[in-house]
């Protein structure tokens, strides 16, 4: 750690003022005030930093989580119309708890089974939702909390908009963009100097806007949760902690792309569930492993968890005794800040291929994305991933096509016509799993005016308890037609899973075997057998 103290501090102090806009704006967009913004951010510095999975990711609020929170808020306020504080924080108090327990359930090797059309289409909504939500801060007007309301507004709010509030938001945002194009000190961040910018302007000529409500000093106030609220809690911080999970292992995958570390991801659900935990108790937003504070953090040089910390550290500096500085900014500024933030989150990488993306994947991320910004952000992931999952299962199903094997092609000989006529192979390939047993059951039913149906499991890698009951209801739909069924060559696997649900008994030992050739010479002898009776007994004919 101390080999690269001197590069990690000045990373850690670089990525606080690049965090600190962000968290004011955060705490803003979220409807609980910029305070809560700074303390969840220093929460997830040195709470996160110390606890989570990832070296040189760095926590704190961002704006899915923000939007998220924010959307909870709108449908529990008090009476007086403000925002129930001791619900919010005790919403993310418990988000960390929820967390804490699926760290030690290990799921965080699922993220890696997420498809990308669903991960491309939550965050291009996530994009959206941020510049949506904005756009009203950006034209000079107060903030809509509600998506859909914000998104129906927009016309409305261009006509009405505060042109010296849009000079603002442009010229911080523009300042934003033009920055890293025309200098590369790291140390000296584009949102910090488009907000210093924006600030100055608006002040120096006393434009009649609206700057954030005074910040208060001093020591956090403490919230327990209640425990008369638990139950109206524990829907929205699941929520919470699912998106937390989501947006910080992503981001960590990031950073694993960029970084020569790889990240611990049931370590970083733990260190989340933490680091919220903390920020519901001093009056923190909840936070995630934010990307672009990850990706500054990289870059400026970062390599251990001291850059964190110390970013946490300078904010709590900040917010014990320079806080009161932020009454200076104005919302336009944060508005142009936030705007970039939600371009960033939008996935470029997919939008320029979005008219060639193959069908499955086109109609999960419409579906997600549409789903992200006009319903729920939770419903959204979890629709998206049904609709990828019973793609997947109808793709696999359509693949997976037993084969009837030629019986001079099996035998490597010419066999008689009769038992050519008699005799079906059936070879089917790949797992037998839920998606397969109509297509297995189709196939069989086309197979019943044979007298012997061998059916050959030597390239069936495992089965489960549909492929399972499937291969017993094709045995007995074959002899509900007079065809016998002798199943051949099972791998241990394979025999293991169908002697533990009893299929091998109802099946039959004797009519399993595991050479082919065995299997062949049971049913020519079935056949024969067959032949003797109906010349003995021609009634059987």
């Amino acid at each position: 750690m101390g080999s690269n103290l001197a590069q990690d501090s000045m990373a850690g102090v670089t990525v606080a003022f690049i965090a600190l806009p962000l968290a004011l704006g955060f705490g803003v967009a979220s409807g609980l005030g910029a305070i809560t913004g700074m303390w969840g951010a220093i929460a997830g510095g040195l709470v996160g930093g110390l606890f989570g999975g990832s070296n040189v990711g760095v926590s704190g609020p961002t704006g899915p989580k923000t939007i998220q929170l924010a959307v909870v808020m709108h449908d529990h306020m008090l009476a007086s119309g403000q925002p129930d504080l001791g619900f919010a924080f005790g919403c993310v108090f418990f988000s960390g708890v929820i967390m804490l327990g699926l760290a030690a359930m290990r799921v965080g090797k699922f993220i890696h089974l997420t498809p990308y059309s669903v991960v491309s289409g939550f965050m291009c909504g996530i994009g959206a939702i941020v510049m949506i939500i904005e756009f009203n801060p950006f034209v000079g007007l107060p903030t809509l909390s509600s998506v859909r309301e914000a998104l129906i507004a927009i016309p409305s709010s261009i006509m009405h908009a505060n042109l010296q509030a849009v000079f603002i938001s442009c010229l911080t945002l523009g300042i934003i963009i033009i920055w890293p194009r025309i200098t590369k000190v790291i140390w000296l961040p584009g949102p910090l100097i488009g907000l210093a910018a924006g600030t100055a302007v608006a002040q120096i000529f006393g434009f009649d806007i609206e700057y954030i409500p005074e910040v208060p000093t001093g020591l956090p106030d403490i919230y327990l949760p209640k425990v008369s609220q638990i139950y109206d809690m524990i829907g929205p911080a699941a929520a919470l902690a699912g998106l937390a999970i989501y947006d910080s292992l992503l981001t960590c995958v990031v950073i694993d792309q960029m970084s020569d570390e790889r990240h611990n991801s049931d370590q970083e659900i733990w260190g989340q569930g933490m680091a919220n935990m903390a920020a519901g108790l001093v009056g923190g937003l909840t936070t995630a492993t934010a990307t672009m504070r990850s990706v500054a953090n990289i870059q400026c040089g970062a390599k251990t968890i001291t850059s964190t910390i110390i970013h946490g550290l300078v904010l709590l500096a900040l917010v014990l005794g320079l806080a009161p500085l932020a009454s200076y900014i104005p919302m336009a500024a944060l508005a142009g800040i936030l705007f970039k933030v939600g371009y960033d989150i939008l996935d470029f990488r997919v939008f320029p291929l979005l008219h060639r993306l193959p069908t499955p994947s086109k109609i999960t991320f419409w579906t997600v994305f549409l789903l992200t910004v006009w319903e729920d952000l939770l419903i959204a992931v979890g629709v998206g991933l049904a609709i990828a999952f019973f793609l997947f299962v109808r793709d696999m199903s359509e693949m997976w096509a037993p084969k009837v094997v030629d019986l001079d092609e099996a035998t490597k000989e010419l066999l008689p016509k009769h038992l050519k006529d008699q005799i079906a192979v059936l070879e089917p390939e790949g797992p037998m799993f839920f998606g397969i047993a109509d297509v297995i059951y189709r196939q069989v039913d086309s197979l019943v005016h044979y007298k012997v149906l061998i059916v050959s499991l030597r390239y069936v890698p495992i089965i489960d308890l549909s492929g399972a009951f499937a291969l017993e209801d094709m045995v007995k739909l074959a002899h509900k037609h007079g065809t016998k069924t002798i199943i051949q060559g099972m791998n241990p696997a394979v025999r293991r899973i169908l002697t533990e649900l009893s299929v091998i008994k109802n099946i039959g030992e004797e009519n399993i075997v595991e050479d082919f050739g065995a299997a062949l010479s049971m049913g020519i002898d079935y056949v024969g057998e067959m032949y003797l009776e109906r010349t003995i007994d021609p009634l059987k004919g």
